[in-house]
């Protein structure tokens, strides 16, 4: 389901939903299973868009969340658009935090561009899930600053936006604050910026020397990579596996 819809579900990482909303019911059904088990001091977290919050899913999980006080943290980027659809033809409220009212859960609103902002929210909204304070839903306005993907030139975005805060980029502005902390030197994070580039082009290289995937003998799982599965071991899967009965053999 594309290139960064990737998890490790034994560790708690979830893979993404295309249709973010779907994430929410995911996210739930592990939490309760955790209570379940007896399990304790844990928060599960989710981050969508303002236009996920228009789906069903979205509704009946919150409202879920909200009625077993589940340990619930939900980051929404009210980025302005859902794909290309302005947010005055997807909801009616004046802001997406009324919509948490309505469940009975604890909302906070953040400037989504700055850590300075962000970061101090997510603590205190992370603490307050652990303690018991139910779910709590953190809506963080900015803009997206290019398409929805690839295949979208953001031709939609007024240009009147585009300048303003809104979208401002949330990398130099954390940059900027750095400096203002004078936590780095403007050549200490220049190096930084300059290290991380190396470090993504040296995997972009890395990745075009590889062969590519041989569908036909590639061992296809759904939710991650073979070897990681919780029912890999030593290169087989275990023959009890009720996904794989008839159990295939594995090459590591």
């Amino acid at each position: 389901d594309g290139n960064v819809h990737r998890g490790r579900p034994k560790d708690g990482y979830l893979p993404m939903i295309s249709h973010l909303g779907g994430t929410l019911s995911v996210v739930n059904g592990m939490l309760m299973a955790r209570r379940m088990d007896g399990k304790k001091d844990f928060v599960g977290m989710a981050s969508i868009g303002e236009g996920g919050t228009s789906t069903g899913a979205f509704h009946e999980a919150l409202n879920q969340a909200a009625v077993e006080k589940l340990p619930l943290v939900l980051v929404v980027a009210d980025n302005q658009f859902a794909y290309s659809t302005p947010k005055d033809r997807q909801f009616a409220c004046d802001s997406l935090a009324d919509r948490a009212k309505g469940y009975g859960i604890q909302s906070t609103t953040v400037n989504g561009n700055t850590l300075v902002d962000c970061l101090p929210a997510l603590e205190q909204v992370v603490q307050d899930a652990r303690e018991g304070g139910g779910p709590q839903m953190v809506v963080a306005s900015l803009l997206r600053l290019c398409g929805h993907g690839e295949h979208d030139d953001a031709s939609y975005i007024p240009e009147e936006m585009k300048g303003s805060d809104l979208a401002r980029d949330c990398i130099e502005l954390a940059g900027d604050h750095i400096l203002e902390q004078g936590w780095k030197t403007p050549d200490e994070l220049s190096t930084v910026w300059d290290e991380a580039r190396a470090r993504v082009d040296d995997a972009v290289k890395e990745v075009k020397t590889e062969p590519t995937p041989d569908a036909e003998n590639e061992v296809w799982c759904a939710l991650s990579t073979s070897h990681l599965r919780d029912d890999f071991a030593g290169g087989e899967v275990k023959a009890e596996s009720r996904a794989d009965e008839g159990a295939v053999k594995l090459t590591p």
